[in-house]
């Protein structure tokens, strides 16, 4: 590539380009931004061959290949800016997003605080900072640098939002709610800022909000994930008022929404479930009972109680409350990829020393929660899958199976908004078969390993929570503690839905669905069909 040099008054970090690459560089960096990863290698390709390791050009790549998730290949061209650029603030956070991605976690957190150390003024670096944080359960930090990225730039969108969902985490409702609402008056169509307003369950939307919410959902700017959350705030905001129709109608008119995006598919998953639980006769075990004591899973269908579990237990002085941890179904993946045969057709190939090297890798992803307690809670409700599995993998480890009401849990499932599409709570029979499915599958390893796989009914919980708490200890081999039946004075970090009610002693009328009448109908009828799928 040939041209005059780069103007002294351009961008300094095209410094030594020629002038015709600039037009590249630029068309590049639009390319990543607008997802067309082909032509932006094409571009940066050129670039680099007619100005070997420029630093900027190998920063986009590292950038592009972030965007592809490919890592490691990212760390290559990141570190070769960084070899000339040591300083370079938004190289370091480039850094750190790739090394966040090789699992290296601890080195992308001291290359985000570096980023921000060199230039406290990097707003966007307090971002990724507070952002990466909050993700790994690190909340109080979190806000302060969420906090930062706001002072430093009051008009960047996200920031507001995500510090709202960190402060809900920490049990801050009002200065979450004047975050979610710093969000609105930026973009009142919102959906996530609508989302967080609405998740705080025991803080009632008002009728102003309603008439907001109603023209937001006019809004020129409103994509469907702002219309499909701001539906589901609405249908809450309904319910709250006893206008149990309008509930209803905002409610199924987000999830059709969001089906039409991406619909669930009830009877791939159907076999799935089967295909798992023919292997799991075949797992080899080698029988140390030891192995995976320290973790406690909590499983079952979301909005079942499994938040309200998991908040008495992170009450006692043994165990730590880590919330929904991805780790479980990261090491499955990892040795799915390994083995190049799709899950779960490898499992009756895995002998024992397999799965306690696999139960080895869970235990030192989570060690961190162990720092302070000996135990920890994993309350991924999805990892009920996993349940037969674990008993080769981590043999030593409790399940509770969270369990409420089928009808009640159908529709706390079809009026909460999932964010992974697609989800089986868009439709009322891809519900009740996802529902069926779980049951089924929890009540067979139940019959098996009765003493290790734990039923804990919501119901059961609240119409005598001191029988039933002492009766959960015990089952987890705890003693019992008395701040257990005082869960909702814990003070800790709660990254569910439920963040604000688990704060609240317990509420007996949580029934809802009965006041929909007919309109349950066909989840009724779905549930009670054993054929369903």
């Amino acid at each position: 590539m040939t041209g005059a040099a780069t103007p002294p008054d351009q961008d300094p970090r095209m410094r030594g380009l020629p002038a015709s690459a600039l037009p590249h560089m630029h068309a590049a960096a639009r390319a990543i931004r607008d997802g067309a990863p082909a032509r932006a290698e094409q571009l940066l390709t050129a670039v680099l061959a007619g100005t070997p390791d420029h630093p900027e050009a190998l920063r986009l790549f590292g950038i592009l290949r972030n965007r592809q998730q490919r890592f490691a290949e990212a760390a290559r061209f990141l570190e070769q800016t960084l070899q000339q650029r040591p300083d370079d603030t938004a190289a370091l956070s480039d850094m750190a997003s790739a090394l966040y991605g090789l699992e290296r976690k601890s080195e992308a957190f001291e290359h985000w605080r570096e980023a921000c150390r060199l230039r406290p003024d990097f707003a966007l670096g307090w971002f990724n900072l507070g952002r990466n944080l909050q993700q790994e359960g690190i909340t109080g930090e979190a806000v302060d640098a969420l906090r930062e990225a706001v002072r430093l730039a009051p008009d960047m969108l996200p920031a507001h939002v995500l510090l709202g969902d960190a402060l809900v985490h920490l049990g801050r409702f009002d200065e979450a709610d004047a975050s979610y609402r710093a969000a609105l008056k930026l973009h009142p169509a919102n959906g996530d800022a609508w989302r967080g307003l609405s998740n705080m369950k025991t803080r009632p939307l008002s009728e102003d909000d309603a008439a907001r919410l109603q023209e937001a959902l006019e809004h020129p700017a409103a994509r469907p994930p702002d219309r499909i959350a701001m539906r589901h705030a609405l249908g809450k905001l309904h319910e709250d008022r006893g206008r149990h129709a309008e509930a209803f109608d905002a409610i199924a008119r987000a999830n059709r929404e969001s089906q039409s995006l991406a619909a669930w598919n009830r009877d791939a998953f159907h076999r799935l479930v089967e295909a798992v639980a023919a292997q799991d006769a075949r797992l080899a075990g080698d029988g140390d009972t030891e192995r995976g004591r320290e973790a406690i899973f909590i499983v079952g269908m979301p909005r079942a109680g499994s938040t309200l579990v998991e908040q008495m237990l992170a009450a006692h002085p043994q165990v730590e409350g880590a919330s929904e941890l991805p780790d479980l179904g990261v090491v499955l993946a990892a040795e799915t990829a390994r083995r190049k045969k799709p899950f779960p057709a490898w499992l009756g190939e895995a002998d024992a020393d397999d799965w306690a090297r696999l139960g080895h890798d869970y235990l030192q992803r989570t060690a961190r929660w162990r720092s302070e307690r000996p135990r920890h809670t994993d309350k991924m409700p999805e990892n009920w899958l996993y349940t037969g599995l674990l008993r080769a993998m981590l043999p030593g480890a409790i399940v509770i199976d969270a369990r409420r009401d089928a009808l009640e849990t159908g529709w706390s499932c079809f009026k909460q908004q999932f964010y992974r599409l697609p989800h089986f709570s868009n439709d009322l029979h891809d519900l009740a078969a996802y529902l069926r499915d779980y049951e089924r599958s929890m009540d067979a390893w139940r019959a098996r390993e009765p003493e290790r796989v734990v039923l804990q009914c919501y119901e059961d919980l609240l119409a005598d929570p001191d029988t039933q708490i002492r009766a959960l200890l015990d089952a987890c081999g705890l003693p019992f503690d008395d701040a257990c039946l005082h869960f909702h004075k814990v003070r800790r970090s709660v990254r569910t839905a439920s963040a604000a009610q688990v704060r609240q002693p317990l509420q007996r009328d949580t029934a809802r669905a009965e006041r929909y009448g007919s309109a349950l109908d066909p989840l009724r009828h779905a549930l009670a069909d054993p054929d369903n799928r």
